[in-house]
């Protein structure tokens, strides 16, 4: 049996002692698409934050596996080093820092070294930026400093071409934003994975029209800690149309 890319076993986790992950289970195989949904408050955001190491909480119990290994205790860049990548739903500004030298930075380190030459990684840049339809200006802008929504999304997306992760997370990436922008982080992801057809993806939403364009291969719900549902992209419609109160205790 293929060794899963992504593996959770019995993941419990805590903020301030106060339990959020009550038993996650899921596997996630090279080039699969799933989404996670599930009510405010069900612990979707702390599932996503929990697989990149988050100092704000604790893994009480349970395992988390990369292509086999287990790197349930490993720091954040380290995880960030062997392929995973988060893309957050509110990404932070960072003023005075720059588009690219921050990209520069962070894929230095992701292929390990101690730097990388400016005109590598503007060239790259420009290529993933013309794929994904972005103002060549964008570069020089400070990191999320006065981007919109849609901008911050779009970056985030640039980032995750860059950095070529194994298996990327994307927390509530469609959050505020509209249709049009929607559309645009779609087409994003989707180039991207043209491009590493073997990347997996674990998608955090709420809302059925992202899903409309990334079919994901396996839909799963989250309520109190817990996986309580999976299917295929039928269970997130039947969702949209009646809710979760039917798998909420």
């Amino acid at each position: 049996m293929t060794t899963p890319l992504l593996e959770i076993i019995d993941l419990h986790a805590s903020a301030e002692e106060i339990p959020i992950l009550n038993g996650v289970s899921l596997s996630i195989q090279a080039g699969e698409v799933h989404a996670l949904m599930g009510p405010n408050g069900a612990g979707k955001s702390t599932l996503a934050s929990v697989l990149m190491s988050s100092p704000a909480y604790e893994v009480t119990q349970g395992s988390i596996k990369l292509n086999g290994e287990d790197i349930t205790t490993w720091s954040t860049d380290v995880r960030a080093k062997a392929g995973m990548f988060l893309a957050f739903q509110h990404p932070e500004a960072i003023g005075g820092v720059s588009v690219t030298q921050f990209l520069r930075q962070a894929m230095a380190a992701r292929k390990d070294l101690n730097e990388l030459s400016i005109l590598e990684v503007r060239m790259e840049m420009m290529d993933w930026m013309d794929r994904l339809k972005m103002d060549p200006a964008f570069a020089e802008r400070h990191l999320n400093d006065g981007f919109s929504g849609g901008e911050r999304k779009r970056n985030e997306i640039l980032q995750m071409a860059l950095l070529d992760p194994t298996m990327a997370i994307l927390d509530e990436t469609d959050s505020g934003l509209d249709i049009d922008a929607l559309q645009i982080v779609a087409d994003g992801v989707a180039t991207v994975r043209t491009n590493r057809p073997d990347m997996g993806v674990l998608v955090v939403t709420h809302y059925q029209r992202l899903l409309n364009e990334l079919a994901p291969d396996h839909v799963h719900l989250l309520i109190e800690g817990r996986v309580v549902a999976s299917g295929g992209p039928e269970l997130a419609l039947e969702v949209e149309k009646n809710g979760y109160e039917k798998w909420q205790s």
